[in-house]
């Protein structure tokens, strides 16, 4: 009796790839949303549903074969993780920095505005007295340089990132001309 490769290796591979591709997919796509990207999410959410049908309906059609549960379920944990890498990858959008620092933070400040990110700057008192409190708007490209910057020059201070989904005023954002913050805001819509 030969091997059936059809159902027993092309069939879950096929199953597995699938799920991958939806499960990231949907993935991306929740994270466009939240993002507000009104035409793409709605087209990766119908390739998604597409090809989860055309999954679900070949896994149905054979119900005896345990293999297509199995790599139906780990098509769809590798999906999540695809996913999120997709997404880190492709840095959409803005977040916000908020640093808190203890000691001086003339260097880090210094450093900051020297790669040209706006900052707001609040003096305040924490736990253990004055702190600095260092807010800046940046693209999610440059996290990874600003903490590398944090990290070299106040390795100590605290800091915290959340996703901004919108910002009111470019002017305060951007150092650019009018023009050019209306071309930006008009790609966004």
């Amino acid at each position: 009796m030969a091997f059936d490769y059809a159902n027993y290796l092309i069939l879950p591979l096929l199953i597995f790839l699938a799920r991958v591709a939806d499960v990231s997919i949907g993935t991306v796509r929740l994270i466009f949303v939240s993002k507000g990207f009104k035409i793409l999410s709605p087209i990766l959410g119908f390739f998604e549903v597409l090809i989860y049908i055309i999954t679900v309906t070949k896994i149905l059609s054979d119900m005896t074969n345990p293999w297509l549960y199995i790599v139906y379920a780990l098509g769809y944990a590798t999906g999540n993780y695809v996913g999120m890498y997709i997404e880190e990858k492709l840095s959409i959008g803005k977040v916000m920095i908020r640093i808190i620092t203890q000691k001086d933070s003339k260097q880090l400040i210094a450093k900051l505005k020297e790669k040209n990110y706006n900052l707001t700057i609040v003096n305040a008192t924490g736990k253990r007295g004055k702190v600095k409190l260092i807010f800046s708007v940046i693209d999610k490209k440059e996290l990874k340089k600003v903490i590398g910057i944090i990290n070299a020059t106040n390795p100590k201070s605290f800091y915290s990132i959340e996703d901004v989904r919108y910002a009111q005023d470019n002017n305060l954002l951007y150092d650019k001309t009018f023009s050019e913050r209306s071309k930006y805001s008009l790609k966004r819509r």
